[in-house]
């Protein structure tokens, strides 16, 4: 039986952002209502007044966490990992576990070695303030991404093919495979040879790509996705 909610979500969140696409596949996966409020980097939202307030920091996400009963805020939370975290602990409803059971400390290990991988060695190089910054020195962009992110995921490849099976750790779906799925997305976006250079993520991919709470997750197919741009039915 279904543990009654405690908690509204309000995410803040923009429709490219890897990180916050962690946290729309996790929600989907658990079945976790989310009210949405939209960012949009390129633009500069993420350094208006009122934004900046919410995350010091000028990035998505910012979860925004309400008690249902006296609908005061709870906490905000700013950080995609410690959303996902957050999540794990709080969100029993559908029974859905993104990370290993406390018995099983090996294994938790495990998923939370390869979600740094993602958040610490791929991800920061694709983050917009980063691509920005290095515009002045003449740095060919996409080069640079390609480079840092193909060592991200030479470790991730190694590491799958130690414990890896249908997905990231084994045959069941956990917060790894919610930080690989839009990082792999982010780097066929930059030319990437996934496929290629990475035949094991590869593979936890396309399982991964099954999933309607991937799909519904994903960058194409999100409220604030351009038109243009979003997935074809």
């Amino acid at each position: 039986m279904s543990e009654k909610p405690r908690y509204k979500y309000i995410l803040y969140s923009y429709f490219r952002s890897s990180c916050s696409a962690r946290i729309r596949i996790a929600a989907n996966l658990k079945n976790i209502p989310l009210e949405y409020k939209y960012i949009h980097l390129v633009k500069g939202e993420q350094h208006g007044q009122d934004y900046v307030a919410l995350n010091p920091s000028e990035s998505v996400p910012t979860l925004i966490v309400i008690d249902l009963e006296t609908g005061n805020e709870v906490t905000r939370i700013r950080q995609s990992i410690a959303i996902l975290e957050f999540f794990e602990e709080v969100e029993k409803g559908n029974g859905m576990k993104l990370l290993s059971s406390s018995d099983d400390p090996l294994g938790r290990a495990r998923v939370r070695e390869l979600v740094n991988i993602v958040a610490c060695d791929i991800q920061p190089v694709t983050n917009l303030r980063v691509l920005n910054f290095i515009k002045p020195f003449n740095v060919e962009a996409i080069q640079w991404q390609q480079h840092f992110m193909t060592l991200g995921f030479r470790a991730y490849e190694e590491l799958v093919k130690t414990y890896g099976g249908r997905y990231s750790v084994g045959d069941a779906v956990t917060m790894a495979d919610c930080s690989l799925a839009p990082a792999v997305d982010g780097a066929l976006r930059f030319g990437v040879d996934v496929q290629g250079q990475f035949p094991h993520v590869w593979s936890i991919w396309e399982e991964i790509k099954q999933l309607d709470a991937f799909k519904n997750g994903r960058w194409d197919n999100q409220e604030d996705t351009p038109e243009e741009l979003k997935a074809k039915a």
